[in-house]
């Protein structure tokens, strides 16, 4: 370590921690801000959770250096620069990492046996030092800007965080147990092919035909829930009440800090845009911390984000490299224990929330019950107008979010989670250890993990728009993906089918076998089904060989219910004002499924050759994806 800057023959570093003067004075006595800035944040500090420093430079009333100099004053102590003087080796077993992360604090230098800490919080300094106990005999604050204070405590504390981001899910309800080799996948997979294959060469037909059974099984089973979720929308659905304007003033309970992660991986076409659409949110900026979470060996976003200027209330983690594995979730694992707030959100890169979605976030949670512990608000597509392929799945987005989401959870079933647009209750998030590190569909995984915990799951009247995925083989990697996730969600919560039983009671037990199970066995027996078509056209067909005329097309009458129910459901969901230029294009979607077989076939390669294999979705390629036409927002906060 070079260039310490600490004057040890000033009174700069005092024995006991004692303000003498405000924070807003000395900024006032120094000319940073004016007193009726002053004047402003102290009344936002009325209604918000947060320091009266952070609240001048989340509004931007204050320089984040001027407010530094303040509190050094404030409390006499040292202000230091991390990146200049970091800290002294060897301090890192005198401050235990949840310490550090708690009070924003890492151990800096020691000096002769007392140990300087340095901290962006010097008002929570005498909570530390009381939360040590015995284990340091003295301990004196200094001051340093709070990233640079995270940045240290990655670097001093940086593998043990990111061991505990990977195994952070017990391992009973975590498929890293499936961490093997390979060549022991292969013989697992090849343990169940072969007897398939020798019943295929012995009994040809009747392999056939049972693969045809169970592909009707599980058509009826998702035909079924897609009928049941239509019926109530349709029967019980009731027009939006509007969120009603509440001046900051009147609401009573003061908002709570909302910290929400975005995970980036070589992001660089969408940054820029996505700053530009967080900058529109109308939630307190001082409670609002957005924290950009990329992978410390991603080159591609770090130059990005080198070249953009980030407001003061979004910051950026680096998560660090473990053991070759490089997931979302393992990224928010990590950056959830840097997170401040009470409220953890969720979301992607190419996002466009609507602005007051913070506000309904956070006035939901204050009226929900306890057992309520996360939000999901609706996706849907800006682009949908760039292809037939973008078409196709607004309209699948469509069904999916504003008809057999809304309709399972009137029905009281479990609901699979989106990976976007996500708020939790922290406390509850922290208690059921996050997400899975080694699950490519965390968040289906986490809504069973809640369900099974007696937690609820609410859906929330707002939107996030995102990019849809308007090229061909990038839709069926970015499906392939969400379809092994299932299918890896599914075997998790299968290994003892009984205590599964016995966590969410038979009929959402049953859903979960057709949200998961179901859903992918549909994909990938989609071929089979598509047979019928043939035996319209007066082909014969195998199984009426096997099971006989009647069956053969009482199979083939289920099956044209079930698409024309599809058919069905999409109009529904397109019928609103803001989707309904697609109904027309709802006729074409027949062309449009059959590209999940081919996206479940490559997740079913996957699941035995790379189950943890994280097929990326490509950002940014959409022309023009930050000109999103957002409907009108309540007012701000006053």
């Amino acid at each position: 370590m070079s260039n310490l800057r600490l004057h040890l023959s000033e009174p700069r570093i005092a024995r006991r921690v004692k303000p003498k003067m405000p924070l807003g004075r000395h900024l006032v006595e120094a000319g940073a801000i004016q007193s009726n800035d002053l004047v402003h944040a102290l009344d936002m500090q009325r209604h918000v959770d947060a320091p009266l420093g952070e609240i001048l430079i989340a509004e931007g009333l204050a320089g984040r250096e001027d407010v530094m100099i303040a509190l050094s004053e404030q409390y006499h102590a040292q202000l230091v620069d991390l990146e200049r003087d970091p800290p002294q080796d060897g301090l890192a077993d005198r401050l235990p990492v949840s310490l550090c992360l708690q009070y924003r604090a890492v151990p800096w230098l020691d000096m002769a046996g007392t140990l300087l800490v340095a901290t962006s919080r010097p008002h929570e300094f005498d909570a530390l030092r009381t939360a040590l106990g015995a284990r340091v005999q003295t301990i004196l604050p200094v001051i340093a800007e709070e990233q640079q204070i995270k940045d240290q405590i990655s670097n001093l504390y940086g593998a043990e965080l990111a061991h505990k981001a990977a195994t952070r899910v017990p391992a009973a309800v975590s498929c890293r147990t499936w961490d093997i080799s390979s060549t022991v996948r292969g013989l697992w997979a090849l343990a169940f092919i072969t007897p398939v294959l020798i019943a295929t060469v012995i009994a040809p037909l009747w392999t056939l035909t049972i693969a045809m059974l169970w592909a009707v099984m599980t058509l009826v089973a998702t035909t079924t829930l897609k009928a049941a979720a239509l019926w109530v929308q349709i029967v019980h659905k009731a027009p939006e009440a509007p969120v009603p304007f509440v001046p900051r003033r009147d609401l009573p309970y003061r908002l709570p800090m909302v910290s929400v992660l975005v995970p980036l991986l070589e992001e660089k076409e969408i940054t820029g845009a996505l700053i530009s659409r967080l900058s529109k949110l109308t939630y307190p900026k001082s409670q609002l911390e957005v924290v950009l979470v990329l992978e410390a060996g991603d080159r591609v976003t770090r130059e990005t984000l080198s070249h953009t200027e980030l407001p003061p209330w979004i910051s950026v983690i680096e998560v660090p490299e473990a053991n070759q594995l490089t997931t979302k979730p393992r990224a928010l694992n990590y950056a959830l224990d840097f997170c401040q707030g009470s409220i953890i959100g969720v979301w992607d890169a190419e996002d466009a929330p609507e602005p007051d979605q913070i506000e309904r976030v956070v006035s939901r949670f204050q009226k929900a019950p306890a057992n309520v512990a996360c939000l999901q608000g609706i996706l849907d597509y800006y682009n949908s107008d760039a292809n037939w392929l973008s078409r196709c799945f607004t309209i699948e987005y469509a069904s999916w979010w504003r008809v057999l989401l809304p309709g399972v959870a009137r029905l009281g079933l479990v609901i699979p989670l989106g990976g976007t647009t996500l708020f939790f209750r922290r406390n509850i998030l922290e208690r059921l250890c996050g997400w899975d590190a080694h699950n490519v569909t965390e968040d289906a995984d986490l809504g069973v993990r809640l369900a099974r915990q007696g937690y609820v799951t609410e859906l929330l009247p707002t939107v996030t728009y995102e990019e849809a995925n308007c090229r061909l083989w990038p839709w069926v990697r970015q499906r392939s993906r969400w379809l092994k996730g299932f299918l890896i969600t599914w075997c998790v919560h299968m290994r003892h089918p009984g205590q599964l039983k016995a966590d969410l009671g038979w009929v959402r037990f049953i859903g979960v076998q057709t949200m998961l199970l179901a859903t992918f066995s549909q994909f990938a027996c989609a071929p089979l089904l598509w047979s019928f078509w043939l035996a319209l056209a007066g082909v014969a067909h195998p199984v009426e060989l096997t099971l006989g005329t009647p069956v053969m097309w009482a199979m083939i009458i289920t099956f044209i219910l079930a698409e024309t129910l599809n058919l069905g459901l999409s109009m529904v969901a397109v019928s609103g004002k803001a989707h309904r230029h697609l109904m027309w294009w709802v006729f074409t979607t027949p062309f449009y499924f059959p590209l999940g077989a081919l996206a479940a076939f490559k997740g079913l390669y996957e699941f035995v050759v790379s189950p943890f294999f994280w097929d990326k979705t490509e950002h940014g390629v959409t022309p023009q994806t930050d000109a999103i036409p957002l409907p009108p927002a309540a007012p701000p906060l006053a």
